[in-house]
């Protein structure tokens, strides 16, 4: 074989094949050497099967039922809060201008009735947002978002003080954080 490329003049096409056998034979060799290294994927197994029955079904749907009601409830103490703090802002303004007037000696026997009953809404805020912070400390499927909700109570709280000391607007402005607060609540349980 080497005979018939070697009548040829030209020494560089002598060289040619057995070059090109090389290489051939040397990709081939890199690529089985690569296809022996490769070994087996390697699985682990659990240590305890995933729960699959029905009860675990229904544990599962039985939590994500507290969670929406848990949900619920927060959702209807910001209506409450919202719907009461639109109607604080003309409520809060009419009971200023009586006490304006009443100071220059016109009293209204209707703006003590007023205050009270504000007083008593901020009290009513208070004890609901106190037993939905209990709701959620004592029910596990709400524990995680309790230290969210922790702390709405004593905001209300706060409010109540100050409508008790006769700065309505001010403890409508406490209630506004007391909604924000709420309103991330129910957000991270999404």
């Amino acid at each position: 074989m080497l005979q018939a490329y070697s009548t040829k003049e030209n020494p560089k096409e002598t060289e040619e094949p057995s070059m090109k056998t090389i290489l051939i034979l040397a990709c081939i060799l890199l690529l089985s050497t690569a296809a022996l290294g490769q070994t087996r994927k390697r699985t682990t197994r659990r240590s305890a099967p995933a729960k699959t029955t029905k009860a675990a079904d229904a544990e599962m749907a039985a939590a994500a039922a507290v969670k929406t009601e848990g949900a619920t409830k927060i959702a209807n103490q910001i209506k409450n809060l919202t719907t009461f703090l639109y109607l604080l802002g003309g409520v809060a303004r009419s009971i200023e201008n009586l006490d304006a007037a009443a100071k220059t000696g016109q009293p209204s026997p209707t703006v003590e009735k007023s205050k009270i009953q504000l007083r008593q809404s901020f009290t009513d805020f208070r004890v609901g947002l106190d037993a939905l912070e209990v709701n959620f400390r004592s029910t596990p499927a709400l524990q995680p978002y309790y230290t969210k909700l922790v702390g709405s109570a004593s905001g209300a709280a706060n409010a109540e003080a100050q409508a008790a000391a006769g700065k309505f607007d001010d403890a409508g402005r406490t209630l506004i954080t007391v909604v924000g607060r709420l309103a991330d609540v129910l957000v991270s349980m999404r």
